[in-house]
């Protein structure tokens, strides 16, 4: 850690835009680094992810190239860690080629933006250009209904102290529910939201999700804040059936 830290502080006096790049494949991490110093960025380079979440930590990145799959610490639980911690540098996390699934985790974890393997340098370059001409974007507020919070940023819920542990699903159909409270919302107006427009699955879907998140949120609690209104859909209430 000694020796990064000086390397990291030799830099700095440099000045300039700095990006960190953090993957366990060492030719690729190399070839970035070299490629990013010619466009005239300052980089430094971590090839684990317990490593790559310290120096985002300890110094100050304009951008952060992540890959998903590292030792120490994957790439999603770094992205989660630092946007738990408030720092919003501008991610650009390194996925896997077609891996729908990759890049929607990415996403939900902070991720500001993905590329899959293998890619273009000149794409990795103008996303990377892209990212920071936006610059590091505010921590979402933080939502509050009740004794029911829920953080957008870290992707964290709490009911009172307990923090509860739900799927990406579950969270985006609680976030939603909570961005809407005490108003009823259909089911078709939560499919679109929550899944897509374009969903053409079974409806039915949302009354499976509702029954999970009832699980999780109210009735460990004795409460009974998701609630159904029969024929229209489902609402928050913000007194939580207390």
């Amino acid at each position: 850690m000694a020796r990064i830290q000086r390397a990291i502080r030799r830099k700095w006096q440099a000045g300039g835009v700095r990006i960190l790049i953090v993957d366990d494949d060492e030719h690729l991490a190399r070839s970035l680094k070299r490629g990013l110093e010619a466009e005239g960025y300052a980089t430094d380079v971590a090839l684990d992810g317990t490593d790559g979440l310290w120096m985002a930590q300890e110094s100050h990145y304009d951008a952060i190239v992540l890959d998903i799959m590292l030792p120490g610490l994957n790439g999603y639980r770094v992205c989660d860690a630092l946007r738990a911690a408030g720092n919003w540098a501008p991610i650009l996390m390194l996925t896997a080629k077609d891996g729908e699934l990759d890049e929607a985790e990415a996403l939900d974890t902070g991720a500001d933006d993905f590329l899959s393997k293998p890619f273009s340098f000149v794409v990795l370059v103008a996303r990377l250009r892209a990212l920071m001409r936006r610059g590091r974007r505010e921590r979402p507020v933080v939502l509050t209904v009740g004794d029911l919070r829920l953080d957008p940023g870290s992707h964290r819920v709490w009911r009172r102290d307990d923090e509860v542990s739900l799927t990406p699903r579950q969270f985006s159909l609680l976030e939603f529910l909570m961005r809407h409270p005490g108003q009823t919302l259909s089911k078709s107006n939560i499919l679109d939201h929550v899944w897509d427009q374009a969903f053409d699955g079974d409806p039915n879907i949302v009354e499976v999700y509702i029954r999970h998140l009832r699980k999780k949120i109210d009735e460990p609690y004795g409460r009974a804040s998701v609630q159904t209104v029969r024929l229209v859909g489902y609402r928050l209430d913000p007194d939580g059936g207390r």
